[in-house]
């Protein structure tokens, strides 16, 4: 039988530590599961894991990607459920690691089936939210799909205000000329493999003050410079990212410097909140404090085969 050791949790909570020792002890491969470093002009600000902890464990769907490609979760889904089924062939064990939920629910559960959508279409979409931001996209899905808009606003507001996210809803009902609330919740995908989950936790103060720490890295480590190489394209979809949008403003002479750094910092630590709200949902994940022993985690698994 085949496992997929999944390892959850918010952001700064030290995941990719964790991934890469039971990689070394189970001999297997880490699937990054983060949607933001799968690209290659982003890695400071991203966390992408550094050379040291890369050289320790075979890492799969990092920096293979460009911030100028359309690359969305089916894409992802398509092409990291390949790459399990080759690894599959030698390896009864591989390792999924990320804080991006709707990317993971894509590998454990299987996604929509969701017809491909015109580039034209795509591209008439983005442009309009350049010109008209997020109330554009809003309105659209409003007026396109009702009964979608209303849920979203009762059970998740924050998606109102992704732009990716919504920029895909709207590009589907427009290509597909049907709501995008018709298309989804359908027959999931089979997988091959067992998931095992494993939920990474500590206390809120605790992830706070992991975070603001990471923030004052990133920063001492260049993250202003990398901000300012990918500036001109700071209306792609990619760079619609906490760490970016913050240090965009502050180029645009917006807010100061001191004030982006800040702002950064909160806006981390509200995305931790989401992810935490998202990754509880899932009672068949089992949650280890961040300190725990890995000896424990290792026990559980071998218990779950």
């Amino acid at each position: 039988m085949k496992h997929l050791i999944t390892i959850v949790g918010p952001t700064a909570i030290g995941k990719t530590s964790l991934s890469i020792t039971l990689a070394q002890h189970f001999d297997c491969e880490i699937i990054s599961c983060d949607s933001r470093q799968f690209f290659k002009e982003m890695t400071i600000g991203t966390a992408v894991p550094n050379e040291l902890e890369l050289s320790s464990a075979k890492h799969h769907f990092i920096h293979n990607k460009s911030i100028l490609e359309n690359y969305n979760v089916g894409d992802f889904e398509k092409e990291a459920i390949s790459k399990l089924d080759e690894l599959y062939k030698t390896n009864d064990f591989a390792i999924l690691v990320g804080g991006s939920g709707l990317y993971v629910d894509a590998i454990l559960k299987g996604f929509d089936e969701i017809p491909e959508i015109d580039d034209k279409i795509r591209a008439i979409v983005m442009s309009e939210f350049d010109l008209n931001g997020i109330d554009y996209l809003q309105e659209n899905l409003k007026n396109l799909d009702p009964t979608y808009y209303a849920e979203l606003s009762q059970k998740n507001p924050q998606t109102l205000l992704n732009p990716q996210r919504m920029m895909r809803f709207v590009e589907v009902c427009i290509g597909t000329g049907k709501p995008y609330s018709s298309l989804i919740n359908k027959k999931k995908n089979q997988r091959n493999f067992t998931p095992i989950q494993i939920g990474l936790e500590a206390k809120r103060e605790v992830i706070y003050d992991r975070i603001n720490q990471r923030v004052d890295s990133m920063m001492n480590d260049g993250l202003l410079v990398e901000a300012k190489n990918v500036f001109s394209y700071k209306n792609l979809n990619a760079l619609q990212t906490v760490g970016y949008r913050e240090l965009f403003d502050f180029f645009e002479g917006k807010i100061t410097l001191e004030f982006a750094i800040e702002e950064i910092k909160k806006n981390t630590r509200r995305f931790a909140k989401r992810q935490i709200t998202w990754f509880k949902r899932n009672s068949d994940t089992k949650w280890f404090e961040l300190d725990a022993n890995k000896d424990e985690i290792v026990k559980f698994i071998n218990n779950q085969l």
